[in-house]
């Protein structure tokens, strides 16, 4: 297979009657479509029928037909369309969600998924996604249960929080917030942390949806305690602090010290909420990573915190708040609280993860994401070496393959700025590469990639591809997936 083309897996189909069939480039001219029933009978289209059922096969037939019409450039012959309509059912088959190796340099990759799950977690979600749980029943007294309670406890216990509530993902745990405890009442936030994360998320614009009336206060740069203290009044409903996600201010800064804005808040009993987002448990320079706020140093002066599960926590896409005991009730009796709770496999997920926390000594081997971001940059390096000429023998012809040091950073808004060392393979054009040299040779190469059974995602840089090997575990997987160049 050549880079601009896409490769397939190597394996064999069902449709091997196929191989066979004469496939003509020219096309019968002046002759007409055969009819549905002509081509449901070909001896071809019974393995056809046999593998993806008459249904969707008259369907296809149907389709193709009606294509060809429309084109009105010759009829191709029978064997041509029942291939294309083999082509057609094959791709509507196919899964569109599917595993692929993340050599990003980027750990929770929003794109490819985040947080990879600990096997606990995988096999807590398979053992309840097929039968019946007991999402909302208390198997102790008999009656309705909350599903909440599955998580409750542990989330407290690891945080240091009263109570806690769990929904689909962070912007919606903040949303909630919003809309449950200031609807109609101004919110008060440091100008310098109304921030625009992927995907379009706006704080302000999320405020206004929530039917809260947003209160700057400060500069982009500099917000002071007085700034908060003078914003705060009647009609306040929240005061407001948020991670600035991928974005640091430097320079001439300064913000109010969070203890202080807590104190301050108390005193004029107003809540203050702080969205952490990326929601780490631990502290993560005890395991040799740049220090980022917990989630439990965050409520030792805030009201709530909401923060994502799918990030430094490492489980399951959802968003949770955590904090005050009296706040949270108000928050549960919100009819939005219905409109984004998650399903039972979230909290199988959730549950099984927040576990892992409990033996802490042993975390940083159980918890995938916290043992990618501390892999060290000389085992990676090994890795690169040892992988190097087994790579460059399946890449021979196509690419040149180097190892080279460089640098891979956390993601999705987490220590947006710092970055840490890793090790990566780097390919550029081989020099018996018979197709043209230049600029557009690293987006074929990445395409080829893309096109592989199991998709290799890297990223292009300098004129090449880099594949950053800090997320790769699989390293037999990888290897087999390249496999399918040849193919």
């Amino acid at each position: 297979m050549g880079l601009d083309g896409a490769v397939r897996p190597a394996i064999s189909s069902p449709m091997s009657s196929l191989a066979s069939v004469p496939r003509p480039r020219d096309q019968i001219q002046g002759a007409r479509p055969p009819s549905v029933e002509r081509l449901l009978g070909h001896q071809v289209a019974a393995s056809l029928i046999e593998t993806f059922g008459r249904t969707a096969v008259r369907d296809a037939v149907r389709e193709d037909l009606a294509a060809i019409r429309a084109r009105a450039e010759g009829v191709p012959d029978e064997p041509a369309i029942l291939a294309a309509v083999e082509g057609r059912l094959s791709a509507l088959s196919r899964a569109s969600l599917r595993p692929v190796f993340n050599l990003t340099g980027t750990v929770l990759h929003t794109n490819l998924g985040r947080a990879l799950l600990p096997p606990e977690a995988a096999e807590a979600v398979s053992a309840v996604m097929t039968g019946a749980a007991n999402l909302e029943f208390d198997l102790a007294t008999g009656e309705r249960g909350e599903r909440d309670d599955h998580v409750e406890a542990l989330i407290c216990r690891l945080t240091g929080a009263e109570a806690a509530i769990v929904v689909n993902n962070n912007a919606a745990a903040v949303f909630l917030v919003l809309n449950a405890l200031a609807m109609r009442k101004e919110v008060v936030v440091s100008r310098g942390e109304l921030v625009e994360i992927g995907g379009s998320f706006r704080v302000p614009d999320v405020m206004a949806r929530a039917g809260c009336r947003l209160r700057e206060v400060g500069t982009t740069n500099r917000t002071h305690l007085h700034d908060f203290d003078e914003a705060l009044g009647p009609r306040t409903g929240l005061v407001m602090r948020v991670h600035p996600s991928n974005y640091e201010i430097r320079g001439f800064t300064a913000q109010a010290r969070e203890d202080e804005l807590g104190a301050l808040c108390r005193a004029r009993g107003v809540p203050l909420a702080v969205d952490l987002g990326s929601g780490s448990l631990v502290d993560l320079a005890a395991h040799g990573l740049p220090p980022e706020p917990t989630v439990r140093a965050a409520l030792a002066h805030a009201d709530l915190v909401t923060f994502s599960g799918d990030k430094l926590l490492g489980a399951v896409q959802c968003g949770i708040v955590a904090g005050r005991a009296d706040l949270l009730r108000k928050i549960r009796k919100s009819p939005l609280k219905r409109a984004l709770r998650v399903d039972k496999m979230t909290y199988a997920a959730l549950e099984a993860t927040l576990r892992l926390y409990l033996n802490p000594e042993r975390l940083a081997e159980r918890l995938p994401t916290l043992r990618l971001l501390t892999r060290k940059a000389e085992a990676i390096d090994a890795q690169a070496r040892r992988l190097a000429p087994e790579v460059a023998r399946r890449l021979a012809g196509r690419a040149e393959v180097a190892v080279a040091a460089c640098s891979s950073q956390i993601g999705s808004g987490a220590l947006p700025v710092e970055t840490l060392q890793s090790a990566c393979l780097v390919l550029t054009q081989a020099a018996g590469d018979g197709a043209r040299r230049g600029g557009a040779w690293p987006k074929r190469m990445a395409a080829a990639l893309r096109a592989l059974p199991v998709p290799v995602i890297g990223r292009i840089a300098d004129g090449a591809v880099h594949l950053d090997l800090r997320t790769l575990e699989d390293e037999p997987g990888l290897l087999a997936s390249l496999d399918g160049l040849g193919a």
